[in-house]
């Protein structure tokens, strides 16, 4: 019935108003998706800004041998922490990458947390040997000598046990999206 008395001008103006109605509805869609995205980034930068303030001042990786009749090698995480933030923490959250100098890609790179016994309040330091399970890659990495055992911090819970500080909020697959957003609306570039 809408149709009815227009001529085929008529027809495709309306047809184009629907179109460009359409685009224009899919595009602010997409413009509060970008914001959203771009404030995750913020709010993840600031994070680890913030989480750098939880200084790890020595990370290493080793094999440990262990058993009597049957040796097996427990892989160990040794850190020593300063909690240099302004808030108590309960459990401390990693990503570790083991890698040689020259090589591109990492013997391995895992995350990895530890639930802090008693927490650790601002200004507190502590060293801690962590094991994670032998059938995991930490235990099947035949990393050389010469690797180089590196941790960052993406999170870190408060007293409560909530999340006080998380910087992986933002990921690649978001990194990604925000790309494609600005492949597709050069516009919205800043």
């Amino acid at each position: 019935k809408t149709l009815d008395g227009m001529t085929a001008d008529d027809v495709i103006a309306r047809a184009d108003a629907i179109k460009a109605e359409r685009a224009a509805r899919e595009k602010a869609k997409v413009k509060e998706e970008l914001d959203e995205l771009l404030a995750k980034k913020a709010a993840a930068a600031e994070a680890k800004r913030k989480l750098a303030l939880f200084k790890i001042s020595d990370a290493r990786f080793y094999k440990r041998k262990e058993g009597t009749y049957y040796i097996t090698e427990q892989p160990i995480i040794q850190l020593t922490v300063t909690n240099g933030t302004q808030i108590p923490v309960s459990h401390a959250y990693f990503t570790g990458t083991l890698q040689s100098p020259g090589r591109s890609v990492p013997w391995i790179k895992e995350d990895f947390n530890y639930a802090i016994s008693g927490g650790m309040e601002p200004g507190e330091s502590d060293s801690w040997k962590l094991a994670p399970n032998q059938f995991s890659d930490w235990g099947s990495v035949e990393a050389p000598s010469d690797a180089i055992f590196t941790v960052e911090t993406v999170r870190l819970d408060g007293p409560e046990g909530a999340p006080a500080l998380d910087a992986s909020g933002f990921t690649e697959d978001d990194e990604k999206r925000v790309a494609e957003i600005y492949a597709t609306y050069p516009d919205f570039k800043p």
